[in-house]
């Protein structure tokens, strides 16, 4: 693509020559006008000369007539025959040298006719002139008659030579205004070219130095991208398509464990380091590259002189250059690192995947082999205090409550710490689910403490999510029962329930969100409410703000309420304020 300094210099070259071509073909035209005006000048003498002649040949006409009527002598009749000639000549220099169409042609048509008459004039006065020399009447009348012709053609000529004078002067001021304007002329453009000339100068001087400045940061910048190659552990390569020649940067040499430009660029020398095992899928990926004119990531291995494998992977395009010429451009990378990395990744997720079946199997044992010893324990609790109630005294009795209480309590709190680690470790299947359905069978799950609350829940109409569908069910159940447990003595809880979409940048939580949208579900209620300094630490994992002995629970249900916002990419917060109420609000990101 051509650059501004060469756009102009090739601008300034195409002006410059079209002003020099301007000046050559005024030179030329201004000399082809001099030139004719000077022939125009030229002619005009030749044609003032011509008409002097006619009048001198006439005269000369005139001296042999009269001597011939005067003497009869045969000698006057020579001259007069020559000036008949020389008048003819005259004439037809004449019809050369008048312009056509011009006045001067009528003006020369008369004075041929005028001419015409005056020698056919000389002719009849010779035929009257007899032998006694005697001059008859008729003689002195066609004498007269000459007379009189001969002032006439005097005249046409007169006419004729005033006319060429304001010919001649006409065309003289021509050529001299013609002659002053040239050098005016020939001088403008003069200084046009010299202005444009120096424009050039100085833009090539301008351009030369900023050509200097960009070769000093072209090196500067060669260094860096070298020493970056060293730092990054890359390296770059080209292949010249039409000559089928390869150009190898100095770290791609290091890359396979040699020093810089060491061996010739060439895919034989380079196959050399490549790992046996890999040399014929990479060799098919270069015959894939010189077909397809590109190199997809190809990742291989090389073997060191040492011994060292490393692994590399490249990857190339085809660039056209401003020339036309094709070249391949490609990237070498040395990702060992990233190799080893992945194979720790994959042995970590193993580990990963095993730690998740030992916690299938802590549910299970916890599910079970736990729960089973707890339950005896509650049988025999029972049966005791059934049977044996008689024979316990009033102290006893009270540590078998006691005792039942705190098993009650040991249950809830498996039963919770199993529902936290099925949160965990569930499979994430996310599903189009009717949040609406979902909240209906909460709310039947917890129908008898709804019923013995008398509590009312006020629900907006909820959208269609991808989500998993327990968890969300879960987490319903956990805040409607959190605002069930924590309402006032006396009050029926009021549970409002409201649901709008929000763009993620309002909103101050979520506005460094990947997501555009979210939906925002609020739980609000009407019950004891808490200190808002506390509402971070109440999704904690066994946080209470509450003894024992006001209200039950383990401490574990907001913090599965958390868990299940963060495994659909979700924010939840809690507002407070002591005996109004606690407000619930939760973020869920949606694609729209």
């Amino acid at each position: 693509m051509p650059t501004p300094s060469s756009r102009y210099l090739r601008t300034a070259f195409i002006v410059g020559l079209f002003v020099i071509l301007c000046i050559g073909g005024f030179t030329y035209k201004h000399i082809s006008e001099l030139s004719q005006t000077s022939k125009v000048v030229k002619d005009n003498y030749s044609l003032r000369s011509e008409l002097e002649l006619i009048i001198s040949n006439l005269k000369d006409a005139e001296i042999g007539h009269r001597g011939f009527l005067l003497t009869y002598d045969s000698l006057f009749l020579t001259p007069y025959k020559e000036s008949l000639q020389k008048v003819n000549h005259n004439l037809s220099k004449l019809d050369t040298l008048i312009v056509p169409n011009g006045e001067q042609v009528e003006k020369l048509k008369e004075l041929k006719n005028d001419i015409k008459k005056r020698f056919n004039n000389f002719d009849k006065s010779f035929s009257l002139a007899n032998d006694d020399m005697v001059l008859t009447q008729d003689l002195l009348f066609l004498l007269h008659e000459g007379e009189i012709r001969m002032d006439r053609i005097r005249k046409d000529i007169t006419e004729m030579l005033d006319l060429e004078q304001r010919l001649l002067t006409h065309n003289q001021e021509i050529n001299e205004e013609k002659i002053g304007l040239t050098p005016l002329l020939f001088y403008g453009l003069l200084i046009v070219t010299l202005v444009i000339l120096l424009l050039a100068y100085f833009k090539m001087t301008k351009d030369l130095k900023a050509l200097k400045e960009n070769n000093i940061e072209l090196e500067i910048f060669e260094k860096l991208t070298k020493q970056s190659e060293i730092v990054s552990n890359t390296s770059t390569w080209v292949w010249y398509i039409e000559e089928n020649e390869f150009e190898f940067s100095d770290n791609l040499y290091r890359l396979v464990g040699e020093e810089p430009q060491s061996f010739e660029p060439t895919l034989e020398n380079f196959y050399k380091y490549v790992h046996e095992e890999d040399i014929n899928h990479l060799g098919q990926q270069i015959n894939l590259m010189m077909r397809e004119e590109e190199l997809p990531f190809t990742t291989y291995r090389v073997v060191h002189k040492d011994g060292t494998i490393r692994h590399l992977r490249a990857y190339s395009k085809l660039l056209d250059d401003t020339d036309g010429d094709k070249k391949m451009f490609g990237v070498t990378i040395d990702v060992t690192n990233e190799v080893e990395n992945y194979r720790i990744i994959e042995q970590r997720n193993q580990e990963l995947e095993r730690t998740n079946k030992e916690l299938s199997a802590f549910n299970y044992v916890a599910s079970h082999d736990l729960q089973e010893p707890l339950r005896k324990i509650q049988t025999f609790m029972s049966r005791l205090e059934t049977k044996e109630k008689d024979h316990i005294s009033e102290s006893g009795q009270l540590y078998i409550q006691r005792m039942k209480s705190a098993s009650a309590r040991m249950r809830m709190l498996i039963e919770d710490l199993l529902q936290y680690s099925r949160t965990n470790t569930s499979e994430k299947e996310y599903l189009k689910t009717n949040m609406n359905m979902l909240l209906e069978h909460a709310k039947m799950e917890l129908l008898d403490s709804i019923e013995e609350k008398q509590a009312k829940i006020i629900c907006d109409d909820l959208p269609t999510m991808e989500v998993i569908s327990f968890q969300i069910q879960q987490l319903f159940i956990n805040l409607i029962s959190n605002s069930l447990k924590y309402s006032k003595e006396g009050v029926p809880p009021i549970i409002e329930i409201t649901h709008q979409e929000v763009l993620s940048k309002d909103v101050e939580e979520i506005k460094e969100s990947l997501y555009k949208f979210h939906h925002k579900i609020t739980f609000k209620d009407n019950g004891i409410g808490f200190e808002q300094a506390y509402a971070e630490k109440i999704f904690l994992l066994f946080n209470r703000l509450h003894g024992k002995s006001e209200y039950s629970g383990t401490g574990i249900g907001l913090a599965i309420c958390k868990k299940i916002v963060e495994n659909h990419k979700g924010v939840i917060m809690a507002e407070g304020k002591p005996n109004v109420g606690a407000t619930f609000i939760i973020y869920l990101p949606f694609l729209k």
